[in-house]
């Protein structure tokens, strides 16, 4: 226990502790699932490659690089991408998303032969019985279009993860019968997914447990089990960690929680709380540089109370808020300041934090913004920012506390 350990009291201990000395690995599809959100632009290779740097820098493992069975320019960048990774040795293992026909396959055994790297094919298809009634589908006609999609993949020498769309919305008899071939056919992995956003914590432990037990144990095989969830139920994050903590392997997330409807598990977040429940334990500090290349490419802006890369969320005007953080600062123990108003340690991730001067602050506010910018903080100066402030329906900008500053000296 270290010093800083005894000045907090932990609640959450609720952590199974076999999941602490499991590995788990994350799927980042910013660069496929996530480019399906309707409000996005598509970024182009460049930013795709800049994008897939920082992946890699951030310790992301695995990454979704393109569905190029949707044509020519997916399949130009998909193929670039493939490439990049082998230039440049990147550790990233590609995978790439096609439905279960062959004809989507067959594009991702090309670009691998092409870029010499071994990439895992993502074969999708939906196994609800809405998704079966709206599409006419027979589960015999799932399993038969599956069978060839997935006996060809694996012909040709590449590994695949069968993934069975709204797997949170199937039967238990459909998803053990689907699984089960699956693994026959020569799949490694199976994606359950929770497509709409339908599962709670709950939903997502008791189908991950009956997936790794019922089906994954009784086939005997070394099966790799990944979670891919949505957040329309803003349930995204917890659910994925209830994933992993009832036994899978892999999860899928997103940059900023982009996608389809309200998006994916965000990336960002969920690999926040893995570091901070001890699931992780690696350097975050280009979390920040990830996201903001994410949001200049594909015009996604970050809110500014958006968790550890939102503007605000080491920053503060409050009076009592930052006089804590002052103090502790005062004290040169930057890990206390960091911890006295926060449940999040910013230098964790490469930030600081930041006190700001505004109708809410206090005096000390004042005094620490002029000292830390080498201003000397006399009484006169520290009363006309304060007295502007508590006039202000707003934090001053940087520039309005400088134009009283400069005033000061004018006159």
């Amino acid at each position: 226990m270290t010093e800083k350990d005894a000045l907090i009291y932990d609640w959450n201990t609720e952590s199974p502790r076999s999941a602490k000395s499991r590995p788990v690995s994350f799927a980042d599809e910013t660069l496929r699932d996530g480019l399906q959100s309707p409000s996005v632009r598509i970024p182009s290779v460049e930013e795709k490659l800049g994008i897939l740097h920082l992946m890699e820098d951030l310790g992301i493992p695995v990454v979704d690089i393109g569905l190029p069975g949707a044509g020519p320019h997916a399949a130009g960048h998909t193929e670039r991408l493939a490439r990049e990774i082998t230039a440049e040795r990147l550790r990233l293992r590609p995978y790439c998303a096609a439905r279960t026909v062959t004809s989507d396959v067959r594009p991702i055994v090309e670009i691998s032969q092409k870029a010499g790297i071994a990439i895992e094919v993502a074969a999708f298809i939906g196994t609800s019985p809405i998704r079966q009634y709206a599409e006419d589908w027979t589960l015999d006609e799932i399993l038969r279009h599956s069978e060839e999609a997935v006996r060809f993949a694996v012909r040709e020498g590449l590994p695949v993860m069968f993934v069975t769309e709204d797997t949170t919305r199937s039967r238990p008899e459909a998803v053990r019968r689907i699984y089960s071939e699956a693994i026959a056919w020569g799949a490694t992995a199976l994606v359950v997914c929770d497509t709409v956003g339908h599962a709670t914590p709950s939903g997502a432990r008791n189908l991950i447990r009956f997936v790794v037990e019922e089906i994954v144990a009784a086939s005997g095989a070394a099966i790799r089990v990944d979670w891919h969830g949505h957040s329309d139920r803003g349930l995204g994050v917890v659910n994925a960690i209830s994933a992993f903590e009832a036994g899978a392997d892999q999860l899928h997330a997103s940059a900023l929680g982009i996608g389809e409807r309200v998006g994916n598990t965000p990336m960002d977040t969920l690999l926040v709380n893995m570091r901070l429940m001890g699931y992780i334990d690696r350097d975050l500090s280009r979390l920040k540089d990830y996201c903001e290349a994410v949001a200049r490419a594909t015009g996604v802006p970050i809110p500014s109370n958006y968790p550890v890369v939102g503007a605000d969320a080491f920053r503060t005007g409050t009076g009592v808020h930052a006089a804590a953080v002052i103090m502790a600062l005062k004290k040169g123990d930057v890990e206390l300041a960091n911890l006295v108003y926060s449940g999040v340690p910013s230098h964790w991730f490469g930030l600081a934090q930041r006190i700001e001067v505004g109708p809410m602050s206090g005096r000390s506010n004042v005094v620490y913004w002029l000292e830390t910018r080498g201003i000397p903080p006399d009484q006169e100066l520290v009363n006309r920012i304060f007295a502007r402030a508590k006039a202000s329906d707003h934090v001053l900008t940087e520039d309005e506390v400088l134009a009283e500053a400069r005033s000061g000296v004018r006159s």
